[in-house]
């Protein structure tokens, strides 16, 4: 079979496509065939050895794979020969809350989905919905649920509240579109307005340029009343205008705290001092909440959005392609 792997660190010439012997199951894992992978910023982080977790040396990276259960160990009980699955990105974490113990990641210190076939233990793998194709079922792992935890998992926001998504990247318009789901209305913020359209056909309600309005917080805070979540993705370059543009007793989840070059979030003291927003994290979520998620996209019969498709002999390609950053929704990798 045929995997990709990181021989080292610091560019895209470190990503190796090798061929390998089939994997044979142990009693509790299963071998699915994956059809479809996708690429999040942690993946490039990892690539470039960026990110905070330590990768394996030689690791299978992507978090986000689709694919067939075609072989299951003698114990194995949770799946059957030709279920439908996708992996949880912190395939130990099960429950309840975080800790060291459940730390590992797909793609990062256990290898991931970026192969013909991968091998996972049957307690880390969920079932997907029928009515996503391969490449939107690869989708969900990391952007997903990380938009779905970042609205669920702590204040639900109430119908009719605002939420505010940042940018087209995955996380954003999975939070845009989780939002509509629970009955919110949304205001979005992208970096030119040629994508405004896009995101209003998709349930945003207010979009505003950057480009043309680059103070935009004080403007979404007169025109909503006060925004009451932030799903902010932006970090640094725009989370003053996500805390202008905040209610009085807003809630911002912050998900990204550096940008590329480094530099960190900093809370404007003089905003700060006058709101009592409450700032949080979230990171992604546990298999149970993969498991909610998907019984929600199932039930409303989501599609995510796909910005591009690459064959799985232009994986490299589907890297550059994905750092340049200008995408609209996920950029997704074919099976071998």
């Amino acid at each position: 079979m045929l995997s990709y792997r990181l021989e080292g660190l610091g560019g895209i010439e470190k990503l190796v496509a090798r061929e390998e012997a089939m994997p044979q199951p142990k009693p509790h894992e299963i071998v699915m065939r994956v059809h479809a992978t996708s690429l999040n910023r942690r993946d490039t982080m990892i690539l470039n050895g960026t990110y905070p977790l330590t990768p394996r040396p030689g690791i299978v990276p992507l978090s986000d794979g689709a694919g067939e259960v075609v072989t299951v160990g003698e114990a194995v009980t949770r799946f059957a020969v030709g279920d439908r699955v996708t992996g949880s990105y912190f395939a130990r974490w099960v429950d309840g809350r975080l800790h060291p113990g459940v730390i590992d990641q797909l793609g990062c210190t256990l290898d991931g989905m970026l192969c013909e076939y991968a091998v996972l233990d049957e307690q880390w793998a969920v079932r997907l919905p029928d009515h996503l194709d391969w490449h939107e079922a690869a989708t969900l792992t990391c952007a997903g649920l990380t938009a779905w935890s970042a609205l669920t998992g702590a204040e639900i926001p109430k119908p009719g509240q605002w939420v505010l998504v940042i940018s087209s990247g995955g996380v954003a318009l999975f939070a845009l579109q989780f939002a509509k789901l629970l009955g919110c209305r949304v205001a979005a913020v992208t970096s030119r307005g040629g994508k405004a359209d896009r995101l209003r056909t998709l349930g945003a309600d207010l979009v505003i340029a950057a480009d043309e309005t680059p103070q935009w917080g004080l403007k979404l805070r007169e025109t909503t009343g006060g925004i009451d979540l932030v799903v902010e993705t932006g970090g640094p370059a725009t989370f003053a205008q996500s805390l202008i543009a905040s209610s009085l007793y807003g809630r911002i989840v912050l998900l990204t705290v550096h940008d590329q070059k480094g530099k960190s979030v900093e809370i404007p003291g003089a905003v700060y001092q006058r709101s009592l927003v409450t700032i949080g994290r979230v990171f992604v979520g546990s298999r149970s909440g993969l498991e909610a998620m998907l019984t929600a996209v199932a039930a409303h019969r989501l599609k995510p959005v796909i910005d591009k498709v690459f064959p799985f002999a232009e994986a490299r390609e589907a890297y550059r392609y994905f750092q340049q950053g200008d995408v609209f929704g996920k950029v997704v990798i074919g099976g071998a």
